[in-house]
């Protein structure tokens, strides 16, 4: 039954309806009994297997096709009618073209299909913040994962009434032909087009797709920010919450941060840590001239393998019930599921995420995919915020970049000014880490970790970042982290994890003008002595020797921003070239 009288809506499903031709179409109205009737429906068709209830009530195994495992960053394509507008770190194709194309892989995709109609909301509905999206799609996967990820329902229809302004969103499996599959951003058009796909980034449109490639581009014609950035409260003993925001590229601690644990020394003294999330951030300006977050999203979309009880305990208990696990190992023993390093003890009767016969002992490859996934409902979260559905979000009083880097980038240090922030963002990078590859050193550069998400030309980005700064009037402070500089033996000298603490505790008592900081090459770095190591088998001169600055190394590293600069050519702002200037001349005064 059709949940709206819209016209704009109708047309635009009559017309995908015409062009992949279902056999029936169903409306999600976000109801638990349609959505237990699609889990039932699920594991009868083998898209789903339903785990032990008992110890996983409400969980789902899912195992996607081996082909399809991971977002295809050179299958994603900004199809802005300029190509310019795109811009030299995106693929592009000329919007009428990729229309032609995808037109001929959807025509007839959905027969004998079902096409399930799911309208979603980014942000709390009829916030501010809300932003409206339809998700035309022939998989019960992701109708079950975006009920999670997302506010999913006819509330949707409710707050849009006639309007047309919706995200339109079309995917199809087809055949899952890898060859053949596209994962399209229409920003002109606010429209995603995804196929030959099932697998959770290129499919659930809300994320990647909507939240970062679609509102990248709306946040710059309406005044804001959509960033790739977890949004985490910090409570301080006098019970005053202050709230970052936080960029990292992959495998720098993201979701680690997100769900901070505080040492046990901080946890007597009456500290917490508050997730409000731990991927996207939107950010608009307040009343009060501060930045305000909010989380569009309602579930985590987290990667498994590495997740346990010492490295992130509040991810693994959000994945204890209501979760949909994908591309993990089964336990055929309790009809659980396990992946590397979630315990020391795999089972010894088990299939593999291939669904093939797997053991320890007669192991080819690994139990779970690298990439493979949970998808968990926020609200399961032991910390998250109170905050997380407040309609008008969290102001925020700091905005962290950081990246990996063994030598060159101190463990912290802050920026000079907003527009020395927006430079130190664009430069953000991550060593490559992988000894076999040959290329143990080479920095891949992403900045603000926006590079596979900016929906338009990353020079108007950065140009937009430093727009922002006219309209807000009392503008977070911009730090950068690095919790990776290794010994002479490769070993990390920073303990990491909860004690990453002990540095955010100096971020916002400079954020506060509670401590000073002495001015160096690249910004304000802080005194060894203002760093709480109380508890820590850290020495102070340890701790000195990660807060310097190698100037030999940081001329290195200018040569190498120039070099990565020059891609983007007249679009670059002068702004940030000053700020590379002016590293340049106090790294050689």
């Amino acid at each position: 039954m059709e949940l709206t009288n819209n016209k704009h809506v109708l047309s635009w499903i009559d017309q995908q309806a015409a062009l992949t031709k279902p056999d029936q179409i169903v409306w999600i109205d976000g109801s638990e009994d349609q959505l237990e009737a699609l889990r039932v429906e699920g594991c009868a068709t083998g898209e789903l297997y339903k785990l032990n209830q008992e110890k996983l009530p409400g969980c789902y195994l899912h195992r996607s096709d081996p082909t399809d495992v991971a977002r295809v960053e050179s299958r994603t394509f900004i199809c802005s009618k300029r190509k310019e507008d795109a811009g030299p770190t995106n693929n592009w194709m000329a919007p009428d073209e990729m229309y032609a194309k995808l037109n001929k892989l959807y025509d007839g995709s959905m027969k004998g299909r079902t096409m399930y109609v799911i309208p979603y909301c980014m942000g709390v509905v009829g916030s501010p913040f809300a932003k409206y999206g339809i998700e035309l799609t022939d998989s019960i996967y992701v109708v079950l994962n975006m009920a999670i990820m997302t506010r999913v329902g006819k509330a949707i229809f409710d707050q849009l009434g006639d309007s047309p302004d919706f995200i339109k969103g079309l995917h199809a499996k087809a055949n899952l032909d890898p060859e053949e599959r596209y994962i399209v951003q229409f920003p002109e058009d606010n429209t995603i087009m995804s196929i030959n796909s099932g697998y959770g980034g290129n499919v659930l449109q809300g994320k990647k797709c909507f939240a970062l490639r679609i509102a990248s581009n709306l946040g710059r014609q309406e005044g804001w920010l959509a960033e790739h950035m977890l949004i985490l409260g910090i409570q301080n003993p006098k019970g005053e919450i202050r709230y970052v925001t936080g960029a990292f590229p992959s495998a720098c601690g993201k979701t680690n941060l997100a769900m901070l644990i505080p040492p046990e020394g901080y946890q007597k003294n009456g500290w917490k840590c508050w997730c409000v999330g731990d991927d996207i951030a939107w950010l608009r300006v307040g009343p009060d001239g501060r930045l305000w977050a909010v989380n569009p999203e309602k579930g985590f979309f987290g990667v498994a393998p590495g997740t346990n009880e010492k490295s992130n305990p509040n991810a693994l208990a959000t994945t204890h019930k209501g979760t949909i696990f994908t591309n993990v190992a089964l336990n055929l023993d309790d009809d659980t599921v396990w992946w590397e390093k979630l315990d020391k003890n795999p089972p010894h009767n088990a299939l593999d995420w291939m669904g093939n016969p797997w053991s320890p002992e007669t192991a080819q490859g690994p139990a779970a995919h690298p990439n493979s996934r949970f998808t968990a409902p926020a609200e399961n979260c032991p910390c998250i915020s109170p905050e997380f559905n407040n309609p008008n979000g969290v102001p925020i009083s700091a905005i962290i970049f950081g990246g990996r880097r063994a030598k060159t980038a101190p463990l912290v240090y802050q920026s000079r000014d907003w527009k020395h922030g927006v430079f130190v963002g664009s430069i953000m990078g991550s060593e490559k880490t992988a000894a076999a590859e040959g290329t143990v050193g080479e920095t891949r550069r992403d900045p603000m970790a926006m590079l596979p998400f900016c929906g338009y030309h990353m020079a108007d980005y950065w140009q937009h970042w430093l727009d922002m700064e006219k309209s807000i009037s009392n503008p977070p402070k911009i730090f950068n982290v690095n919790w990776f500089r290794t010994d002479e033996n490769g070993e990390f000298i920073w303990p990491g994890f909860g004690e990453n603490l002990r540095v955010i505790e100096w971020i916002l008592k400079r954020c506060f003008d509670e401590v000073g900081a002495r001015d160096a090459e690249i910004g304000f770095l802080p005194n060894p002595e203002d760093i709480n190591l109380e508890g820590l088998d850290l020495s102070r001169d340890t701790l000195a020797g990660l807060l310097s600055v190698d100037r030999d190394l940081w001329r290195q590293e200018s040569v190498n921003i120039h070099g990565y600069y020059e891609q983007f050519g007249d679009k670059l702002p002068k702004e940030l070239t000053d700020a590379l200037a002016e590293l340049d001349a106090r790294l050689n005064a």
